[in-house]
């Protein structure tokens, strides 16, 4: 079985806990909204998720944003 290149995961809502990202539906509604968390991408009728790759890069903005403070 060959591995998916990174930015082809897609991860559901329920890996972002997972991840550190405790956020309500509503919360990451308004986040995306407002372009401070990755766009969703439509995976399903009412199935959503989030490349893996733009997930990592948000956390990692995060971590900068909090040490350049």
């Amino acid at each position: 079985m060959t591995a998916l290149p990174p930015n082809k995961i897609l991860l559901t809502r329920s890996d972002l806990p997972r991840l550190g990202l405790n956020l309500s539906p509503s919360t990451l509604l308004r986040l995306e909204a407002a372009g401070q968390f990755p766009k969703r991408v439509r995976i399903g009728a009412h199935s959503v998720a989030w490349l893996a790759t733009e997930i990592h890069e948000h956390i990692t903005k995060l971590a900068a944003d909090r040490e350049a403070a």
